[in-house]
């Protein structure tokens, strides 16, 4: 196995890691930005007020791209798994 294979597999397992993690990641910063403002305009600093709702939208993100990320996976692993049968022969 070359060192640009290597590089290609690394490269190509950072960028599914970032495409799996970015929905729920932007989901709980948009609602914790939401909150933030909220707590802002209303004088309401309780520090335990943003875990609830951006625990409830990171499962709401996960139902809604889940079967996008299985399929992202899916296809990850059919690849690497193509290559390395390739590879040995």
């Amino acid at each position: 196995m070359s060192p640009e294979t290597v590089v290609h597999i690394g490269r190509k397992a950072v960028e599914t890691v970032l495409l799996c993690a970015g929905p729920m990641l932007i989901a709980a910063m948009v609602v914790g930005l939401f909150v933030s403002i909220f707590q802002a305009a209303t004088q309401i600093n309780e520090q335990t007020m943003t875990f609830i709702p951006k625990i409830v939208a990171v499962f709401i993100a996960l139902l809604i791209f889940g079967p996008w990320i299985m399929n992202l996976l899916i296809t990850f692993t059919t690849g690497i798994l193509t290559s390395i049968a390739t590879v040995g022969q």
